[in-house]
């Protein structure tokens, strides 16, 4: 599947006579909100787990020098923390262009806080498209991720916002923080 995803996103879902639906945010959704959001509350979904398997080659990368950004990989008993947005439809207009680089739209549902649970929406790149990666050792993803940069900023902006989040959320994600560990011993043995 080709990495640009917007048309086939925009013929997934008919959201004719739909006011408003949840969004899950897992990696950029969860710091970066540049769209307008109706409710906004932290939220878990199960059976998934967030990995930098993804190229970025729009974003935090370039198409000669990819970064590396979050998807989620299937994996039963796992937990994903992140941040639910009730939206309007109209957001997707936008979102389906940020999100292109390979990420669909899925169904999924979203537990709260408080417990009370509520369908949604995700992107997820998956293992067809062009853009995925797939599993690396953290040290190497850590180096990849040092030395891309793209129109949205450098590759460990991301990383380090996504890092200091999960922590605000109060989320123990081990990939993402081992990935930012040898992040920083990385640029400290550079100095």
């Amino acid at each position: 599947m080709s990495a640009d995803t917007i048309e086939h996103n925009r013929n997934r879902f008919d959201f004719s006579g739909v006011d408003s639906i949840w969004l899950f945010g897992y990696g950029s959704l969860i710091y970066k909100v540049d769209f307008p959001f109706l409710e906004k509350r932290p939220a878990t979904i199960h059976g998934w787990q967030r990995r930098f398997w993804q190229a970025s080659h729009d974003h935090r990368g370039t198409p000669e020098a990819p970064g590396r950004v979050v998807t989620l990989i299937a994996e039963p008993g796992a937990t994903c923390m992140g941040m639910a947005y009730r939206v309007s439809p109209k957001v997707f207009e936008h979102l389906d262009v940020r999100e292109k680089n390979g990420y669909l739209r899925f169904t999924t549902t979203m537990t709260f806080d408080n417990g009370s649970h509520a369908e949604g929406l995700v992107y997820i790149a998956t293992e067809s498209n062009d853009a995925f990666l797939g599993h690396a050792p953290d040290a190497d993803i850590a180096r990849q991720i040092k030395f891309a940069a793209g129109p949205s900023g450098p590759n460990a902006e991301y990383l380090l916002r996504l890092a200091e989040s999960l922590r605000a959320l109060g989320d123990d994600c081990p990939h993402t923080f081992a990935i930012e560990s040898h992040l920083r011993s990385v640029t400290e043995s550079d100095t």
